[in-house]
């Protein structure tokens, strides 16, 4: 395997170039599935029936924590991504740990807002919009949680052989993927938090 020191340890093997393109195409492929449940949250979105409607059931000070935590942890994977580029072994888990406890603090709240909209009444089978909110909703928690298994096996390598190409493509195409999930939730906040309280 021939490695090349000019440019940064997850970039410096062909494979892993490839690997990286690769996941980007996989990427394209999650945006087709979440556009989808987009399209189908607005087609449904007013069909309420006898359940309750999103101005009912949303608060905004849960949303707005989740909001918070994933954007932080958002910038902490970034910090660990340039911590690795650095050479910063320690500084790098540390920020990916902190990353990885605000994603399952984010989960936390989510499970909060779950058992929240079951005790009100707004369940899978309450209405084609309580059930496209919680399916759209649980896709992207479910990446998540993915994301957080994912996440502690990747420490969990560095941890065990150190900091090498290898470790660090899939570090990167982590960090990708943690970047991705929060570019979704900012759209969920906006277009089904936001627009559902007005």
């Amino acid at each position: 395997m021939k490695i090349d020191h000019t440019v940064p340890l997850e970039y410096s093997t062909e494979e892993n170039r490839i690997k990286i393109v690769g996941f980007w195409i996989f990427l394209g492929a999650e945006i087709m599935l979440f556009a989808t449940l987009f399209a189908s949250y607005f087609t449904l979105v007013e069909r309420t029936g006898s359940g309750p409607a999103g101005s009912d059931i949303f608060d905004i000070t849960p949303v707005l924590i989740e909001t918070i935590v994933l954007l932080t942890s958002s910038f902490t994977i970034g910090l660990g991504i340039h911590a690795m580029r650095i050479g910063k072994l320690m500084a790098m888990l540390s920020f990916f740990a902190v990353t990885l406890a605000l994603g399952a603090g984010f989960l936390g709240v989510e499970i909060y807002e779950f058992l929240h909209y079951i005790h009100v009444g707004a369940g899978l089978q309450t209405s084609a919009f309580t059930a496209i909110l919680l399916t759209t909703l649980g896709t992207h928690g479910a990446h998540v949680t993915f994301g957080l298994f994912w996440g502690i096996m990747i420490v969990w390598q560095i941890k065990k052989r150190g900091l090498t190409p290898e470790n660090a493509n899939k570090s990167f195409i982590f960090s990708l993927y943690w970047h991705f999930l929060d570019v979704v939730w900012i759209f969920i906040f906006s277009f089904i938090y936001l627009k559902g309280m007005m």
